[in-house]
C-alpha cells in the first residue's frame, strides 16, 4: 500500500527499529527527572545571531505536485539559553508535509511561524530554494520544451509580544545566452563593415541571471518576476530545433550584452513593471553569472538596490515612470512569453 507521494507503508510495523529495547517506564523517568540541556545557561552568556539547520530537503505540495526543495531554517538564540531544540524544527517540517500551498512563499511563512513559536528567540529565518518546471513552445518549430527555473523564497519572521511580522523576498533565475559587444565592435573595425542582417563575429557564453524582489501581500508574483527577466534576456531552452537555434543566436548577436548590461536592463524592467504596484522602499537584488567561453574565469555582476532608486535612475534617463507600466516588451529580444497557472506553476500557453 502506498500514499500519493509513492512512499510505501506496507510492512511498516515489521521494521526492527520500531521495537523499543528500553522499557517505556525508563523513558518516562528520564524525561521526568533528566535535565533539559538546551535550556541550561551557557558557559559564556552572549546572544547568537542565527542557529539552525541547513541542507534540509523538504517536500512541498504545490499545484504541480509534491516537489523537493532545499531549505535553511534558523532562529536567534538569547544569551541566557544554551541551545535550540533541533527536534522541534523537524516537528514543524513534518506538520506541513500533508498541507498544500499556492507557492513556496506561503510554505516558508508558515514554517517560520511554527519554528518561532517552538524556540526561545524572537526571530526566525526560512530559506526555500529549488527548481520549478517551465513548459513552453519554441519560437519557430513550436515544439514543446520542458525546462526548469530556479525559484526561492526567504522569510524573516519577527516576534513582538504575541504578534508575528514577516518580511518576504522571492526570487527566480533563468539560463540565457550573451554575446560579447566588445569583440563584435572590434571585428567591425577590422573588417570595415556593419551589416545589421549579419552581425559581426564575437564570442558568446552561457549565463544565469536571478532576480529577487521583496514581497508585499501577494505581490510580486513569480510570473511578474519571470516577465522582467524574459523581457531582458536571450533565454535558452533545452529543446531547440535548428530554426530555433538560428533565431536565438541571431538575436543574441544583434543585441549583444555584457553581464553589466543584463543587470541594468533587468533593473529597468523591474522599475517599469512595479512602478505602481510596489512601494519605493521595496528591496531588489539582481545577480548575473556569465560562464565565459574564451576566458578561464567567469564574470559575476550584482545589484542591491530599492525600487525607489531604480525609478530615480529611470527619471534621470528621461523615461517617464508614469508610462512605465504601459511600456511594450522588447520584441527584438523576446519572441514568446510563457504563462503560469499560479504564482509558482510555469506552463506553456
Amino acid at each position: 500500500m502506498a500514499n500519493s507521494s509513492g512512499v510505501v507503508y506496507e510492512h511498516e510495523n515489521a521494521r526492527p527499529g520500531l521495537s523499543p529495547e528500553i522499557p517505556f517506564s525508563g523513558h518516562h523517568r528520564a524525561l521526568r527527572e533528566g535535565k533539559d540541556v538546551p535550556e541550561q545557561a551557557p558557559s559564556f552568556p552572549i546572544g547568537l545571531t542565527e542557529v539552525g539547520i541547513s541542507g534540509k530537503t523538504v517536500w512541498i505540495s504545490l499545484p504541480q505536485g509534491k516537489l523537493p526543495f532545499n531549505t535553511e531554517i534558523s532562529v536567534n538564540l538569547p544569551e541566557h539559553v544554551r541551545g535550540i531544540h533541533m527536534s522541534r524544527i523537524e516537528e514543524a517540517v513534518s506538520q506541513l508535509y500533508q498541507k498544500s500551498f499556492p507557492d513556496i512563499r506561503y510554505y516558508a511563512q508558515e514554517l517560520a511561524q511554527l519554528v518561532l513559536k517552538r524556540q526561545r528567540g524572537e526571530w526566525a529565518r526560512v530559506l526555500v530554494s529549488g527548481k520549478s518546471p517551465l513548459v513552453r513552445k519554441t519560437s519557430v518549430s513550436q515544439r514543446t520544451s520542458v525546462d526548469a527555473v530556479d525559484i526561492s523564497a526567504e522569510v524573516n519572521a519577527s516576534l513582538s509580544g504575541d504578534a508575528i511580522s514577516f518580511k518576504t523576498i522571492i526570487g527566480l533565475g533563468l539560463c540565457h545566452i550573451t554575446a560579447c559587444p566588445c569583440t563584435q565592435v572590434y571585428n567591425q573595425a577590422i573588417f570595415e563593415t556593419v551589416d545589421a542582417r549579419f552581425p559581426a563575429l564575437t564570442h558568446s557564453q552561457r549565463a544565469m541571471t536571478k532576480l529577487c524582489v521583496e514581497g508585499h501581500l501577494e505581490s510580486p508574483s513569480f510570473e511578474e518576476i519571470l516577465e522582467c527577466l524574459e523581457f531582458t534576456l536571450h533565454v535558452t531552452q533545452d529543446l531547440l530545433k535548428r530554426p530555433d537555434e538560428a533565431e536565438i543566436v541571431l538575436k543574441a548577436h544583434r543585441f549583444p550584452q555584457f553581464a553589466e548590461d543584463v543587470v541594468r536592463e533587468t533593473a529597468k524592467e523591474v522599475g517599469k513593471k512595479f512602478v505602481r504596484k510596489l512601494p519605493a522602499s521595496t528591496e531588489v537584488f539582481i545577480e548575473s553569472l556569465s560562464l565565459e567561453s574564451i576566458h578561464a574565469h567567469d564574470v559575476r555582476c550584482t545589484l542591491r538596490t530599492t525600487l525607489g532608486e531604480i525609478l530615480s535612475a529611470l527619471r534621470a534617463s528621461i523615461v517617464d515612470p508614469q508610462q512605465c507600466d504601459n511600456a511594450k516588451p522588447n520584441n527584438n529580444i523576446r519572441s514568446t512569453q510563457p504563462t503560469m497557472n499560479s504564482p509558482n506553476v510555469l506552463t506553456e500557453k
